[in-house]
């Protein structure tokens, strides 16, 4: 062993070999322990026992069934009298007169009763609700006057039993009722999307996909002045529930405004990334205030940009596409210039030996050299603001985004909600699909022409 080993281990391999193995321990126990010092630290700093202890999972409960099945509204009306039966409650899903849903049969004026699922029975008379369970009872809930009163069969309420003067809930394994003053409303859940294609108005409502298929060939014609097939589209397209309409082109407005705001700032950011390159441009100070302009439009969020938009040209698809534009020339200026700083003179001597002017030798020396970086870029940043494009419609009040928001808001029509989230995330596919078979066959171009 060689001095400095000795003076390091002190003249003893095997102290030190244990102290060694000694460190070891104590890195392999410290590690751990301030991990879990860490994770004790959020539990406490973020409340999660108070979280834990304020969550609502009967209302998760709710909007989970909420988002793959609709409810039947059964409403009567407290005040004045009279029963409505409608789809999630909306005008727009009301039965028409003399129509209503097969579980529900009507025992005399102002009255009626509900088969509900595992075996629940609810009956309306009046301002008087009956909600019968197998192994409880009945329920009786009564509206009198400004009161209502609750009687079970043992005399308590139980938990899935919320009663106050003023409101009471009731929720059962096969469907919820809700009593207040002014109105009693059963709610019963169904299986599917109803209502996605026609109508309770349509005259192709309640027909099955092969009556329809037979419909759509026959040469009677259900409308008149329309052939079937055209007529079938026509109400599709016009669902004053589902709004095909509208989601289609609010599909259209949020790529619009991905599209505008993406290449506006790649046309933008261009011309500036040259001033910004140090090989374009020998004013250190010009240089030096293009680079700190990219740095504050893209340092600024989107959704800063887009609240000052709007603020100031009002809201509209338009405001994002501009609030877009503003935060990737920012982010495409940076990226071109270092680009452009990284391009190869001899091309560009190559160029000027042929006595091309300035704007040839960018034409011809730089833009192809940098070309792939731009489309590759630009593609995808196209790709990311589609996704953007979504939050930043919610605030501006245009695309895909504003009818989430106020599905969103309305807290009843959730499966609207998921068939948003669900167009959103095809949207996004066909984006980045697109995108990515954009920058194969144009890069790919590109170098093949080089």
């Amino acid at each position: 062993m060689s001095a400095t080993a000795e003076m390091v281990t002190g003249g003893n391999p095997a102290q030190d070999a244990v102290a060694r193995f000694r460190r070891k321990q104590i890195a392999g126990f410290a590690v751990p322990a301030v991990i879990l010092a860490y994770f004790v630290y959020l539990f406490f700093a973020f409340d999660i026992a108070g979280l834990v202890d304020r969550a609502r999972m009967d209302n998760a409960k709710i909007l989970v069934a909420d988002s793959y099945s609709y409810k039947t509204h059964i409403t009567h009306d407290n005040r004045n009298g009279g029963l409505s039966f409608a789809i999630e409650g909306e005008n727009k899903g009301t039965y028409p007169d003399g129509m209503m849903p097969g579980f529900v049969t009507s025992t005399g004026e102002d009255a009626v009763t509900i088969t509900l699922d595992a075996g629940e029975v609810a009956e309306i008379e009046g301002s008087t609700l009956r909600y019968s369970l197998p192994d409880y009872g009945t329920v009786i809930v009564t509206v009198e006057g400004r009161d209502i009163s609750v009687e079970t069969p043992d005399g308590t309420i139980p938990d899935w039993i919320s009663a106050s003067t003023a409101r009471v809930n009731i929720t059962g394994e096969g469907g919820r009722a809700t009593v207040t003053r002014a109105r009693t409303e059963v709610y019963v859940y169904s299986y599917g999307w109803e209502l996605f294609w026609f109508t309770l108005d349509s005259p192709f409502y309640g027909k099955s996909f092969a009556e329809l298929a037979a419909l759509a060939v026959s040469g009677e014609q259900v409308i008149e002045g329309q052939s079937n097939f055209a007529a079938m589209v026509g109400e599709v397209w016009n669902n004053s529930m589902w709004r095909h309409k509208d989601v289609i082109w609010a599909i259209f407005e949020t790529i619009l405004m991905a599209f505008l705001g993406t290449m506006g700032a790649a046309i933008v950011a261009l011309p500036m990334a040259f001033i910004a390159a140090r090989n374009f441009n020998r004013l250190a100070s010009l240089r030096f205030a293009i680079r700190r302009v990219f740095d504050f439009v893209r340092g600024v969020d989107g959704l800063i940009w887009t609240i000052i938009l709007s603020r100031a040209f009002g809201p509209g698809p338009m405001t994002g596409a501009l609030a877009i534009l503003i935060t990737d020339t920012g982010s495409f200026g940076k990226i071109f210039s270092e680009a452009l700083e990284n391009v190869d003179d001899k091309q560009i001597e190559g160029v000027t030996s042929t006595g091309a002017k300035p704007l040839q030798r960018y034409r011809f020396g730089v833009i192809p050299q940098i070309t792939p970086v731009l489309l590759s870029q630009v593609l995808y940043y196209l790709e990311s603001n589609t996704r953007s494009a979504t939050v930043i419609g919610a605030i501006t009040g245009g695309g895909i985004g504003l009818l989430l928001t106020q599905a969103i808001i309305t807290q009843k029509d959730w499966e609207e909600v998921s068939y948003y989230i669900m167009l959103i995330i095809i949207m996004v596919i066909f984006m980045d699909t697109l995108s990515g078979w954009l920058r194969r066959k144009l890069i790919r171009s590109d170098d093949s022409g080089v």
